[in-house]
């Protein structure tokens, strides 16, 4: 069977393609088109409320690197609130969608294709602020890669510099059996996005959308702890962790995790 270039491909056995170059393939350009659906830019900026603006002001960061611009809702909605920012992302189908998409909003994104293992290849300045988004950090498969990544972040932070990052809640879909709900990040109507496969090394999702079509994503399922520990290793000071905004969610099984990791010193208390 010969697939043409507006389909995924993922060879006769789906669950076997666990490789972190592969995301090159996965957003092809009709799945990016769709994004946009999936996302519904009003329900999501009414979900996430002030928490990201919040947050990047309470830590006094102005300039932003956005590495995960997807189709550019984050860039958009940091822009609007009078940060600086810098838009990236490793498939230039993405980008070139965000930078019409914030062009339409009268906006223009400052944009870089690059990939996160060689971040400080393309990007050449220091940042206040890394936000990595949208369960982005996922698509790296391999501990070395995610190290890699974590370390060019870390590089190109200012030496009191915050990393945002998000990612879905695997341990509750691994250990509990629990499907997210998308109340925070994907709200768009008749979509849905659920979990096809899970194992601990993958995490086949599913997106379905209202005229029928079906496109998926092969990511690796990170906990939260595993998350946490590479921060610290890389060399981020201190990590705190919310559940959908919240930094108290034992109530509930939160949809997503969103880690912000401090790279300022922080000496240990001689108590």
């Amino acid at each position: 069977m010969t697939y043409s270039p507006a389909q995924q491909d993922y060879g006769q056995d789906p669950l076997s393609v666990r490789d972190t170059d592969k995301y090159k393939e996965e957003y092809v350009h009709s799945f990016v088109e769709k994004w946009d659906e999936l996302i519904d830019w009003e329900g999501r900026a009414q979900a996430e409320g002030d928490f990201f603006i919040r947050t990047l002001k309470e830590h006094g960061a102005e300039k932003v690197l956005d590495v995960a611009t997807g189709t550019g809702f984050h860039s958009v909605q940091l822009l609007k609130a009078g940060f600086e920012v810098t838009s990236a992302d490793g498939s230039p189908e993405m980008l070139a969608r965000a930078f019409n998409n914030a062009r339409k909003r009268g906006h223009i994104l400052r944009t870089i294709h690059a990939d996160w293992r060689w971040l400080n290849r393309d990007v050449h300045d220091l940042y206040d602020a890394v936000i990595c988004l949208g369960n982005s950090f996922t698509h790296l498969h391999d501990e070395k890669d995610r190290r890699k990544a974590l370390a060019e972040y870390y590089a190109t932070l200012r030496h009191d510099g915050i990393l945002i990052l998000d990612q879905r809640n695997y341990d509750a879909i691994l250990d509990k059996q629990i499907e997210p709900t998308h109340n925070y990040y994907y709200c768009g109507e008749d979509v849905s996005a659920s979990p096809e496969y899970v194992d601990d090394s993958l995490a086949r999702f599913r997106y379905r959308f209202s005229d029928g079509s079906t496109y998926h994503l092969n990511m690796f399922p990170l906990r939260k702890n595993y998350t946490q520990r590479l921060m610290q290793e890389v060399g981020f000071q201190r990590v705190t962790t919310y559940g959908d905004f919240k930094e108290t969610y034992r109530e509930h099984e939160p949809d997503f995790f969103i880690h912000v990791a401090e790279k300022r010193y922080i000496p240990e208390d001689p108590q």
